[in-house]
């Protein structure tokens, strides 16, 4: 079964400043930390950035843009977008923002992952883009998209989701699952 890792790395990183996926933490990108949590998992990588940020990762990173026609309609069209341009039975997928998440978490949703889409939940906080997604859910993504819906939790709501507690993945989910929407949250975490 050919697992591939989704970075979702094209946000406006409006409220953060500056691009979220190359802000640093323990001096290393936020992208490093989700890339090194996908890693061990899944047989390729994909990151789905802007254009303007394509250049900005390694030449060791795969990293693929939205497909034109969806281009700028948010983390669905990442997640289709990443799905179309590496084929697989499954994506691990991963925002950009979460510096504290860990490989051990990953590989234990992953374990855990059943039917169609596994998501996490923290204490009734839902975490749509911390998730497994198989394949056969990327038609469903393309027609809401089609459709002008770009909310992920409608997608996952017409398909078999299940929905992980985070305190079954880890022991400290509200540090490993905390998204970083700016620098305060940061020096915060």
């Amino acid at each position: 079964m050919k697992t591939v890792g989704v970075l979702l790395a094209g946000g406006q990183s409006r409220r953060f400043g500056s691009p979220k996926a190359f802000a640093t933490h323990g001096g290393h990108s936020f992208y490093h930390y989700s890339v090194e949590a996908l890693r061990p998992i899944c047989d390729e990588i994909v990151v789905v950035a802007r254009t303007e940020f394509k250049e900005l990762f390694p030449d060791s990173v795969h990293v693929t843009t939205d497909l034109a026609s969806y281009a700028g309609m948010g983390p669905l069209a990442g997640i289709l977008s990443a799905m179309e341009s590496m084929q697989a039975d499954r994506y691990v997928v991963l925002p950009c923002d979460m510096p504290f998440i860990e490989v051990g978490i990953m590989e234990r949703l992953l374990e855990l992952h059943d039917g169609d889409i596994s998501s996490i939940t923290v204490e009734s906080k839902r975490h749509p883009l911390v998730s497994v997604w198989n394949a056969n859910v990327k038609s469903t993504i393309k027609q809401a998209l089609h459709d002008g819906n770009r909310r992920v939790m409608d997608v996952q709501a017409q398909h078999e989701c299940r929905w992980i507690e985070g305190a079954l993945v880890t022991d400290t989910p509200e540090i490993a699952f905390k998204n970083v929407n700016t620098p305060c949250e940061l020096e915060r975490g």
